[in-house]
């Protein structure tokens, strides 16, 4: 099989450099280098050690835009960046993997979407957790009732960030709620749809930099059930990352979700293979490395044609519409 041509755009996002082991580890892809204008960015990742390091690295869009056999792009810009390099790649006729979250421009990010739709091109969200086999396990419990009616999620997944880091989050409204947050918003909009009303609480209880949202819950509201999201940036590693589901028919909890724990299932009444009463499933424990090489596989798939996309266009807009509204910059 022809490896497809796939170059990467930006290196500055938190997850570009998993990305960027993940294009160079699969053989179906033939690189063809990194496009980062920044020559101070440049040097500080190409050091040994680093999966930048001896890379190709490109200098100008053109090199990526103008040549026809490179089929498909990594946009992984700082997320103040990504938005409009995103915009560049599909108007220049490339499919896009394409890191979280969808900027801050919900306008903008709409015509990018309607651009790639008129031209026919995959618009792959990178939300990670889509490919974790915990996660995935519970959105099959939802979508197939053994839950039964939902009437609450809770997802908690706080990190621990550096000074310097919260900084360039700090640009964004919400800031850690606005740069994690998309994760959680990506599995409980699958689940529940597009909620009626959301309400935010956003504090800075950490180190001080200004206008830095660092201690955040979202409350997401639908008819008959509750959301909520809570993300810190202070937590003391090892993260104590949550995810519960509870129902009218059962609950189901996952903690830690990363690296993965057993789920503990727990259902009033026997549901297929799924006994009645308290039970732990076990989940496979897998790498962060993992997941971005899951997802790259999807990706090159849905190229080829072989797999309809994991989610539709209608899906990530509404999880970047909730992102959004959640944050204050739209109503």
């Amino acid at each position: 099989m022809t490896p497809i041509r796939i170059a990467q755009w930006g290196a500055g996002h938190g997850h570009a450099e998993g990305k960027l082991g993940a294009l160079l580890g699969c053989a179906d892809v033939e690189f063809c280098g990194v496009l980062e204008p920044d020559a101070a960015r440049r040097a500080a990742l190409d050091r040994p050690g680093s999966t930048f390091h001896g890379v190709r690295w490109l200098t100008d869009a053109a090199q990526i835009l103008e040549d026809p056999t490179i089929v498909a792009v990594a946009s992984e810009g700082r997320n103040d960046e990504s938005l409009a390099q995103t915009a560049a790649i599909v108007r220049g006729g490339k499919h896009v993997w394409y890191d979280k979250p969808a900027g801050d421009d919900w306008t903008g990010w709409q015509e990018v979407v309607t651009e790639a739709r008129a031209r026919k091109l995959l618009l792959q969200m990178g939300y990670m957790f889509r490919y974790h086999e915990g996660f995935s396990r519970i959105a099959a419990w939802i979508r197939a009732g053994v839950l039964g009616d939902i009437f609450s999620v809770r997802a908690h997944m706080s990190t621990s960030i550096s000074l310097e880091a919260r900084r360039v989050i700090a640009r964004h409204s919400g800031g850690i709620f606005y740069d994690l947050a998309g994760h959680m918003l990506d599995q409980i909009v699958w689940a529940l749809g597009r909620p009626t009303e959301v309400t935010a609480f956003f504090r800075q209880d950490g180190a001080n930099v200004p206008d830095f949202a660092d201690n955040t819950l979202g409350v997401l509201q639908y008819p008959r059930s509750l959301a909520f999201i809570d993300i810190a940036a202070m937590e003391p590693p090892p993260m104590a990352r949550r995810f519960e589901v509870y129902g009218s028919r059962g609950s189901a909890i996952m903690e830690p979700f990363e690296p993965a724990g057993p789920i503990r299932l727990c259902l009033t009444e026997q549901f297929g293979e799924y006994a009645a009463g308290p039970q732990s499933i076990p989940v496979r424990t897998q790498t962060r490395q993992e997941l971005y090489a899951l997802e790259l596989r999807a990706f090159l798939a849905m190229l080829r044609g072989e797999q309809p996309p994991d989610r539709p266009l209608e899906h990530d807009l509404m999880v970047q519409e909730t992102l959004l509204r959640l944050t204050g910059q739209i109503e």
